[in-house]
């Protein structure tokens, strides 16, 4: 019978993508998440039966442990840009990975690759970044062995980066950044993806790697690169960090006050603190090279999805060739 690997937060961005790939190695795939009936999309992902989607919330023992039961390796994916309700950084990026770990180890499972994020620091001033750190202890407190990834901003077809700031180009001729000298190292989702397999299949040897792409930019270079892409012309305007505290706050308190029911989509105070530091790869650390793989670039990517952007769409590159006609 072939292998099971149980991926926590599978039908999220970064998980869907490593169900594909452990499914394409012939591994049965769990996909542990909390509302399995908006994650049937998964089931695709490999032969009949072969990838499923169960219902599972990392906030409680008994529900990690009903779809951990017979796996071989466990991956998790879990975590939170923002808290909401009970979703808070403590419970999903803190107790969460060090509850996933201490029931692998109870259970015998024999490997782990859990994704944090570059800039985990448990004395950082960013409550994300700090659970972040604390996870990563909490995992290696119970599975030492484990593979934990690091990665700089994520994009990809789904990613909520690129995506979001190319859609607010459409509302006006300024695209307001925050932290626009702040450095970025975007790695493309399928490069994670392979990272975490080689993690489950046992080929990576255990620890802590990096993951950054073959570029680094500044937020503003970033925004830049993508405006080139989507062939629109805006003013990126970099917002002071005290007036972004300012906004931020402002978000946070509208949120609370209404018991969540208007939650933070724009910034958070958290968001405005880990903003102000760069989100690249390490000196010495180890990332792509230690594992065999080659990061692919932005510049190879980001068209392929971000064309729906353009002023018309797919139609853009038709019009443009249509004016290089005329002109000719």
């Amino acid at each position: 019978m072939s292998k099971l690997v149980t991926i926590y937060g599978g039908s999220g961005f970064v998980g869907r993508y490593i169900a594909q790939r452990m499914a394409k190695e012939g591994w049965r795939v769990r996909v542990a998440v909390r509302r399995p009936n908006e994650a049937i999309f998964v089931k695709p992902y490999g032969s009949v039966g072969q990838v499923e989607p169960v219902l599972c919330n990392i906030r409680d023992d008994a529900s990690v442990r009903s779809v951990m039961l017979g796996a071989d390796a466990v991956i998790n994916c879990v975590g939170v840009l923002s808290e909401n309700g009970k979703n808070s950084f403590d419970a999903v990026q803190a107790e969460g990975p060090e509850r996933i770990a201490r029931i692998a180890a109870e259970s015998g499972v024999a490997r782990m690759v859990h994704i944090s994020a570059i800039g985990a620091d448990v004395d950082s001033s960013s409550e994300y970044a700090r659970t972040k750190a604390q996870g990563e202890a909490g995992v290696l407190r119970h599975m030492p062995g484990a593979v934990i990834l690091r990665p700089s901003i994520v994009f990809g077809n789904e990613d909520e980066f690129f995506n979001r700031f190319a859609g607010m180009t459409r509302m006006g001729p300024v695209l307001p950044v925050v932290g626009a000298d702040t450095m970025f190292q975007p790695v493309y989702v399928d490069d994670v993806a392979k990272a975490a397999v080689l993690g489950a299949l046992g080929t990576a040897e255990a620890g802590i790697y990096e993951l950054g792409g073959p570029v680094q930019a500044s937020f503003r270079e970033l925004m830049e690169q993508m405006l080139t892409v989507i062939r629109r012309r805006r003013l990126v305007l970099n917002i002071p960090f005290w007036a972004a505290k300012i906004m931020a706050f402002g978000f946070d308190m509208l949120q609370k006050i209404t018991l969540g029911l208007i939650p933070n989509f724009m910034i958070t105070r958290d968001q405005v603190r880990n903003l102000r530091n760069d989100n690249v790869v390490s000196d010495g650390a180890k990332g792509f090279e230690a594992l065999g793989i080659k990061p692919v670039s932005m510049t190879s990517v980001l068209p392929d999805y971000l064309w729906c952007f353009r002023p018309s769409g797919q139609y853009d590159a038709i019009k443009e060739s249509a004016q290089n006609l005329r002109n000719s």
